[in-house]
């Protein structure tokens, strides 16, 4: 199953994965719903996910799926960073991320992971994960510092204060109050380690340049 927003980008993916011998795109989605429903009809093995389905990253569809369809494996194909989100996606139930900018070969290759049962992450986010449980178990982790330390409702906060969406705006599209947004925005300032409202505007809009860029190449 392929979750994407855009048309061509699905197009191509499923060019790709029906060009393997033992693979096959039994569906199709570009939107959420469509995609619960897609999983429901058709129980394919595997999910490919675009972690941002319009304006935010969407964490809450990889629970959705493995809550309806139990059993289904869900890789995560997004432009975002991979060791910001990946360990993110881990949590919620996904088995594997892949960027959007890694070669073909790479993509088929999680994805081939991830169908074995594998976690299907690249040698560095594996690496990190692996000492992060190491330092866990033997409680000496250090505390995650920048973007990292950020919660997942915080991170599509900075998102879309990066796209300049004003408060209010924030706080109809994620279905919270304002005063949550704002206690939001406050978090995030402390974690970042800003002073001002206007740092944390020009943090969020070149941390969505940024990401822009690397979905670009």
């Amino acid at each position: 199953l392929l979750v994407d927003d855009h048309p061509i980008l699905r197009q191509g993916l499923a060019r790709l994965i029906d060009s393997e011998p033992n693979l096959h795109v039994c569906a199709e989605a570009e939107n959420a719903d469509e995609a619960v429903a897609a999983a429901e009809a058709q129980r394919p093995a595997l999910a490919i996910v675009d972690l941002s389905l319009g304006t935010k990253p969407n964490v809450d569809l990889i629970k959705q799926l493995r809550d309806r369809v139990p059993g289904l494996r869900v890789l995560v194909l997004s432009m975002h960073e991979e060791s910001l989100w990946a360990a993110r996606v881990l949590q919620a139930g996904a088995c594997g991320y892949v960027m959007k900018q890694e070669s073909p070969r790479v993509l088929i290759s999680r994805v081939q992971q991830a169908l074995r049962g594998e976690t299907a992450v690249s040698e560095s986010v594996s690496s990190a994960l692996l000492k992060q449980l190491t330092w866990d178990r033997t409680a000496t982790a250090a505390r995650p510092t920048g973007e990292e330390s950020l919660g997942d409702r915080e991170l599509q906060v900075l998102h879309l204060i990066g796209q300049g969406k004003s408060t209010r705006d924030i706080a109809a599209e994620l279905h919270i109050s304002v005063k949550t947004v704002d206690a939001h925005r406050e978090h995030i300032k402390r974690k970042l380690g800003l002073s001002t409202a206007a740092e944390l505007i020009r943090h969020a809009v070149l941390k969505v340049e940024r990401d822009g860029a690397a979905n670009a190449h």
